[in-house]
């Protein structure tokens, strides 16, 4: 059994504590590692899957397509939903693959994905108080974790995206029937592209290289109140960052997962379509 040195009343040891349990902690500190590495393993299953089950009657149905797939810009998307008709030679490799990798490159640098993936798949620590397995530590100095620095960068491409799936929004309001016609369409699968696009829009813009973008510089907040304004809205989105994390990353797996039902028939999208909203339009 380790010795102790003895301390004087009022002196700091400057040796640590000889405990050789993993941690004091008696509560159920791993839990939330738990439930964190089960609901990350469970998309990453689910869109690899999403991303190679890519023919367009699975991902997509006027006028709803999957945001996994949004912008669709290679060749065997629908003519009204394609951007650019790219010809990609490389035909087992999905159009969605592209898409992806900006959104998932900007949530795996996230200051909170840090935090949650380092703790449940790493035990880097697995939570506060709780001994690490790792021997060694040097933080985010060396590859792969250097990449880490990426995480502004990619959030301008997470802020051009999240404008191009609330684009997605609005063209879930318009339903093109066989002549061309534009009509005012309503159904359940425009609501669910709303909030999509609300939790998206919310999870970007309440991160904290935003916050930094909108008065991280700023000494002075009394020169610069429309700067200010922003800077305490984004703050408030910030507050509430894991929340938009997790429902904006569940939300966007079922929207992916309502759209390929509904695609392949297996549900029925119910919904209003509403008189001529324009003239008829070609493809």
């Amino acid at each position: 059994m380790a010795t102790q040195s003895a301390v004087t009343p009022g002196q700091r040891s400057t040796e640590r504590a000889a405990i050789s349990e993993k941690t004091l902690r008696t509560d159920r500190w791993w839990l939330l590692p738990l439930i964190t590495f089960i609901g990350f393993s469970a998309f990453i299953v689910y869109s690899t899957w999403a991303a190679f089950a890519n023919h367009p009657s699975q991902y997509y149905s006027d006028p709803y397509l999957s945001p996994f797939y949004s912008p669709c810009f290679v060749k065997g998307c629908p003519s009204d939903i394609n951007w650019g008709s790219l010809d990609i030679h490389w035909r087992w490799l999905s159009p969605a693959i592209y898409i992806l990798i900006f959104p998932l490159g900007f949530r795996a640098t996230c200051y909170y994905y840090r935090k949650a993936y380092y703790r449940s798949f790493w035990l880097s620590p697995p939570a506060c108080a709780v001994a690490e397995p790792h021997k060694s530590y040097t933080g985010e100095t060396r590859f792969p974790l250097l990449v880490q620095n990426l995480h502004r960068y990619f959030w301008y491409f997470a802020v051009l995206l999240g404008g191009i799936l609330t684009y997605d929004a609005v063209l879930a309001f318009m339903y093109k029937d066989a002549a061309g016609g534009r009509h005012f369409f309503l159904g359940v699968g425009t609501l669910l592209y709303v909030i999509n696009a609300v939790l998206i829009l919310g999870y970007t813009f309440g991160c904290h290289s935003c916050r930094h973008i909108t008065a991280g510089r700023i000494n002075n907040f009394s020169k610069h109140p429309v700067r200010y304004k922003w800077w305490s809205f984004v703050s408030w989105l910030n507050k509430h960052h894991i929340r938009w994390a997790w429902l904006s990353l569940v939300w966007i797996a079922l929207v992916d997962l309502y759209v390929r039902l509904v695609a392949t028939g297996h549900i029925h999208d119910y919904h209003h379509v509403f008189g001529a909203v324009s003239t008829a339009v070609g493809h």
